[in-house]
């Protein structure tokens, strides 16, 4: 049987695309087993200042040099105190007016309003503080470590604190 050049190019392309199609599809298939979508209502929160709750919401933030991603909410009124962290730190609003300043100490006078949808990139080292002008929710993401270095530990409210 002899095929003519088309029928041997048509049955060569057609080999090519079978064997992209499954590839590729194997390849999703790989990439997608181990992620999935994170339900707000799934995340494990933690207070970690005074009004304020962390939960984790993918990778390790510990990890050295590892992506990470975590959610902040915070109580209308919410005072965080200066601070900085050894490494970039991107802020974007999800819910609600964060407010921004730099500085070694918080200055109410300084804080920039981020609006949902907002954000913010704040290199690392750089000392900051913030106000949660209504109910916040913001997620933060960056290469671990994230650790927070407060600038002046008096000035942090542990979480078990009575009201004021």
């Amino acid at each position: 049987m002899k095929l003519s050049f088309r029928h041997a190019l048509g049955l060569g392309v057609t080999s090519v695309v079978i064997l992209c199609a499954v590839a590729f599809a194997q390849e999703k298939k790989d990439a997608g087993a181990d992620r999935g979508i994170v339900r707000t209502a799934d995340l494990k929160w933690s207070p970690i200042i005074k009004g304020c709750d962390l939960a984790s919401v993918a990778g390790d933030m510990n990890a050295d040099g590892a992506p990470f991603v975590i959610r902040l909410r915070c109580a209308a009124g919410t005072k965080i105190p200066a601070h900085w962290h050894p490494t970039d730190e991107n802020v974007t609003v999800l819910k609600g007016l964060f407010q921004v300043g730099m500085g070694e100490k918080f200055d109410a006078a300084s804080l920039q309003t981020m609006n949902v949808g907002d954000l913010g990139s704040i290199p690392k080292e750089m000392r900051h503080f913030a106000l949660s002008k209504t109910a916040t929710v913001v997620q933060v993401h960056g290469m671990g470590p994230f650790k927070v270095n407060w600038v002046n530990p008096a000035d942090v409210v542990p979480p078990d604190a009575p009201k004021k």
